[in-house]
């Protein structure tokens, strides 16, 4: 079963509540996981932050929902209970309780309009699990931007000149922290030329081991015998680690052989180049940044 949207969730949690005891939002969470049989994988699935669960994200948004429209309240930091009108909003049956359906609650209409929304421009949906929470809506407009920062990024690597994406190889390792210092690596990336192998570099800033480096700025499919050779040029240096480099793609084939040697060899195709780069600032800038704050509860207690 999905996740619920915040949305779905609003009656079973007041609905939990119903005991009239103070809950935190961990005990709220559980239960849900339990109503809904949520799996073990569902329970930790992370926002794209990776801040927080999901289901832990839309329960407290769940909540704050409900106690802006009176239906919860805060008993002390972190618990809250239900209300009497909350009981008497259960007693009335409700069907499903939503955002449209806390519009007949003053206080709610009075936050909303604080918060700017109105009801023609509900939140972005996720997929088909329906409503999202803001944090939800703000790393899914972030993963769009990504993934086309990502596309339009490999496009660039793959129409530089083969000088050029060396210099972009030794520079992204360097930052992941792989070859000493940028003159160490460029010294060493681009100098070897001895059957598949395009450089070495150190593994750390001490040159504890050896990485064999092989970068292709290709547009076909690397495929096996390209492995091989690979993979032979480093036992023919009895080297045991080594990194192959494409702004295209590894064949099936390829895949399956590095995941069968001896050897460790770690590909990266067009894509986790770009990813790559991006985490790492190579080839990109930062255009804009947003902070995300919440109540400091420390802050506010008078004990």
């Amino acid at each position: 079963m999905a996740i619920p949207d915040y949305q779905t969730i609003m009656l079973p949690l007041l609905q939990f509540l119903s005991d009239e005891k103070e809950h935190n939002i961990g005990e709220a969470v559980d239960s849900l996981v339990d109503q809904f049989k949520l799996s073990a994988d569902e329970r930790q699935e992370l926002l794209g932050s990776g801040q927080q669960t999901v289901i832990r994200n839309r329960a407290g948004w769940a909540r704050t929902y409900l106690k802006k429209a009176g239906l919860v309240t805060s008993t002390r930091r972190g618990f809250f209970c239900i209300t009497e009108r909350g009981q008497a909003i259960l007693a009335s049956k409700p069907e499903r309780i939503d955002v449209k359906f806390l519009e007949q609650f003053p206080e709610f209409v009075a936050f909303r309009e604080l918060r700017h929304e109105r009801p023609d421009t509900p939140p972005a949906p996720v997929g088909a699990t329906g409503d999202a929470t803001p944090e939800e809506a703000l790393d899914a407009a972030y993963q769009r931007l990504r993934l086309d920062l990502e596309a339009e990024l490999l496009e660039q690597v793959k129409v530089t000149s083969p000088a050029f994406f060396e210099r972009l190889v030794v520079e992204l390792l360097v930052r992941m922290g792989y070859g000493g210092t940028l003159r160490d690596a460029g010294r060493a990336v681009g100098r070897s030329g001895d059957g598949g192998i395009d450089g070495i570099i150190k593994e750390d800033r001490l040159g504890l081991d050896a990485i064999y480096i092989q970068a292709k700025r290709w547009d076909s499919t690397v495929g096996r015998p390209e492995i091989q050779k690979f993979a032979g040029a480093l036992q023919g240096h009895r080297a045991r680690k080594g990194v192959f480099i494409t702004t295209s793609s590894f064949s099936g084939d390829a895949l399956d052989f590095v995941s069968r040697i001896d050897s460790k060899i770690v590909l990266i195709d067009g894509v986790t180049l770009a990813k790559h780069m991006i985490d790492h600032n190579v080839g990109v800038s930062i255009a804009r940044s947003y902070e995300i704050k919440r109540i400091d509860s420390d802050y506010f207690s008078e004990e």
